[in-house]
């Protein structure tokens, strides 16, 4: 019986790599404005970039941010890379340039005035803010441990008067446009490639709907893989993939692993 690999390797242009940006490809650090891509991850998918059908990042981030954090563009072997932004909001594909600003849209600019002072009434006035332009991430690492847990319900009722989606992570809970998934992104490059084989790997609650998105497409005959990029964080993928590695290090070498096949 053909492994998935031996599948790939036997048809790489038929295959999109799709993989997550935080967690996944970079280290989680507390300033994620210095959350940069793992070298070795970048490196391997310059490699396996030139061979397979489509290599592409799906992330919670502004495409700027995954630009500039990832190094992607102008990377040899990168310039037919993809990267879905703001769980597929935004979309840039190698050698358009610097993506356009989206206009903020009214929802965000209103939750934006709100926050300083809900967050001060409710102690969290250490929280970290941090402006998506479609979207406003809370971040609470490295502050009390159960802050996340006493803000989440809060933060959802206030999402919900603004008619905004939240999205929890690893302490962090983002408050974005609803509409738009991990999910629906994958399946859309899918699609548009007529991909046969995909992969994808995550770590957060916001790649659930990646993963749902890859079930359903092996219920319909795809040939799928899954692979969680493991942290003590956050264990709701572990059960799920197919695959599990120990966060960006484990998922650098099986990146180079996978690309050593060609």
């Amino acid at each position: 019986m053909t492994t998935f690999r031996e599948a790939v390797v036997n048809d790489p242009a038929g295959t999109l790599l799709a993989l997550d940006f935080d967690g996944t490809l970079a280290h989680i650090v507390d300033d994620p404005t210095q959350a940069y891509a793992h070298e070795r991850s970048v490196a391997a998918l310059g490699r396996l970039g030139r061979v397979l059908g489509q290599v592409a990042i799906i992330t919670g981030r502004p495409v700027d941010q995954a630009l500039e954090l990832g190094g992607f563009d102008g990377f040899a072997g990168l310039d037919r890379l993809i990267i879905l932004g703001q769980y597929g909001a935004e979309r840039w594909t190698a050698g358009d340039g610097v993506p356009a600003q989206l206009e903020r849209p009214e929802a965000i600019a209103r939750l934006l005035d709100r926050l300083p002072g809900w967050l001060v009434e409710r102690g969290g006035d250490n929280v970290r803010l941090e402006d998506k332009g479609l979207a406003v991430a809370i971040h609470t690492r490295g502050l009390a441990p159960d802050l996340l847990a006493t803000l989440a319900g809060p933060l959802s009722e206030l999402a919900a008067d603004l008619d905004l989606a939240v999205e929890p992570g690893r302490q962090v809970i983002e408050l974005r446009l609803p509409g738009v998934d991990k999910g629906s992104a994958l399946k859309g490059l899918v699609d548009e490639m007529n991909a046969r084989h995909v992969i994808f790997a995550g770590d957060d609650l916001g790649d659930v709907p990646a993963f749902d998105a890859v079930d359903e497409l092996r219920r319909s005959g795809l040939d799928g893989l899954l692979i969680c990029s493991a942290s003590t964080e956050q264990d709701a993928l572990v059960s799920r993939a197919d695959v599990v590695l120990n966060g960006p290090d484990e998922i650098a070498i099986w990146l180079g692993e996978l690309a050593d096949e060609f």
